[in-house]
């Protein structure tokens, strides 16, 4: 059985992280209620916070047809293996193309996803990716595996980004952590997707150290500090934070690859959350807009940042 993430404040979970592990994959249940539970704190009537609450109803949509879709089917032994021979993440994205089952899979969430409250915007865009042929949805998985995405239709995408998450992430939940193995600088072990953001955990005897949070399947790998998330450089690594902030999130430059990816201290506060809170700081993303830095990682719900 793959071994979850701990949750802080879980008892449960206390004793079995004797060192930092590699990797942990997600539990797909509980990853969307995190998430969807974060969104809703963070959200609020000013600024940005009604977006974050449309993005807790999406999440809360993922986390109920997690509870209740067939489980997902298993990689066989041999498909595992050859890809830790070969350095390759055994759900490779790039490979990923759209089947009869993501159809299905995409169906029920847009479903789902027309009880959330939005703007007309929205609701136009879900009816959109709702009508869309085929080749139409085949075409934009690619653009979100490539990370490109169309500033004009950035809103329809989301929603199929939504999709792909569900996917992966129920995909992830199925491997076997003892045998995820580095594949790159900047890629998640289990799809090969770049971090959303890395976060410095506090759990029971690996407190401080920091693991990358894949944006599209939730995979955690270790990376250790003070080397970029993206190109694993050690050289010019720095911190930009907000002034007069709390100091959980900083934006870890590199000097090497000209990238930043945030950091996040759940030791300071246990509720941050990789995905929601990535989108939640976009202050740091506005902030760093007017340095040399690019972001290096990727959000599907922060397009166009």
């Amino acid at each position: 059985m793959p071994r979850k993430i701990p949750v802080p404040g879980d008892i449960t979970a206390i004793g079995e992280v004797r060192t930092p592990p590699f990797a942990r994959v997600p539990d797909p249940v509980r990853l969307f209620e995190r998430r969807s539970n974060r969104f809703r704190q963070l959200s609020g009537p000013d600024g940005i916070g009604p977006y974050l609450g449309f993005l807790a109803g999406i999440a809360e949509a993922q986390k109920q047809l997690a509870e209740t879709l067939p489980a997902p089917a298993t990689l066989d032994e041999a498909r595992m293996e050859r890809a830790a021979e070969h350095a390759m993440p055994p759900l490779d994205r790039n490979a990923f193309r759209p089947d009869a089952a993501f159809g299905s899979l995409s169906d029920e969430l847009f479903g789902a996803l027309q009880k959330v409250g939005k703007p007309a915007a929205a609701q136009a865009a879900l009816s959109a990716v709702n009508t869309a042929s085929e080749d139409r949805i085949a075409a934009m998985v690619a653009d979100l595996m490539a990370d490109s995405v169309p500033a004009e239709a950035m809103a329809e995408y989301a929603y199929v980004a939504a999709a792909l998450q569900l996917h992966f992430v129920r995909a992830a939940s199925t491997l076997a952590e003892r045998q995820l193995k580095p594949v790159g600088d900047g890629a998640c072990p289990a799809c090969g997707g770049p971090p959303v953001s890395s976060l410095i955990v506090g759990w029971p005897q690996a407190g401080g150290s920091r693991f990358c949070s894949c944006a599209l399947c939730g995979t955690l790998w270790h990376h250790v500090r003070i080397k970029c998330a993206i190109c694993s450089s050690t050289k010019g690594i720095r911190y930009k934070e907000i002034e007069d902030g709390p100091g959980t999130i900083k934006a870890e430059t590199c000097d090497e690859c000209g990238c930043y990816v945030k950091i996040m201290n759940q030791q300071k506060d246990v509720s941050l959350d990789p995905f929601a809170d990535d989108v939640g700081s976009l202050g740091i993303d506005l902030l760093m807009r007017d340095t040399k830095y690019r972001r290096g990682a990727f959000n599907p719900f922060l397009l166009g940042y």
